[in-house]
């Protein structure tokens, strides 16, 4: 049965579907276009992270074509940071979608891609009954996700404050943002 958001991505001569093994060399090109140097993840931890969580991994393709944007998320609990490069680890009592990782190739920007992924990425979640969605706003885009209904949140307590600070990797960038959404 194909979901709404599947045929929105279709629509948008895209298709979202599972992460697989063999996307990782797609998906390490799309980082190293969208992300500096020192904000680029190993490919270890990230076949690490599909191996862990595969069904809240996603690649957006255009039709007949290699991944053009991805997304690595997991279960996790609101307040809850994963450091930059750092493996996930899947809460015993979920009760979040933390959306670690999203990138959209510059070639495929403006076709709705990112949208089609979190889109997926939280049908999935309410699917599975999670209360929360979180993530970490890098690169200002804060105002992307501030559009999808995401607030901005203060960490108050450790680790989780200094894994987000992991995400400050030069001192000329701009400030990484904790950010949620409760899903109804």
């Amino acid at each position: 049965m194909i979901s709404a958001i599947e045929k929105q991505a279709a629509a948008n001569h895209g298709t979202v579907r599972i992460m697989s093994d063999q996307d990782i060399p797609a998906v390490m090109q799309i980082q190293a276009e969208c992300y500096p140097p020192l904000m680029q993840e190993s490919e270890a931890v990230f076949r690490a992270r599909l191996a862990l969580t595969p069904g809240t991994c996603w690649v957006w393709s255009p039709h007949g074509q290699e991944p053009a944007a991805y997304l690595f998320s997991y279960p996790s609990n609101k307040d809850v940071v994963t450091a930059l490069d750092r493996p996930f680890k899947i809460a015993a009592a979920p009760d979040c979608l933390y959306l670690h990782d999203l990138a959209v190739a510059p070639g495929a920007r403006g076709r709705q891609a990112a949208n089609a992924l979190v889109a997926v990425a939280l049908e999935h979640a309410r699917a599975d009954g999670l209360h929360w969605s979180a993530l970490v706003s890098v690169q200002q885009s804060r105002a992307f996700w501030s559009a999808l209904g995401y607030a901005s949140m203060e960490m108050q307590h450790s680790p989780a404050k200094e894994n987000l600070a992991s995400y400050q990797v030069s001192e000329n960038q701009a400030a990484a943002v904790y950010m949620c959404q409760q899903l109804s």
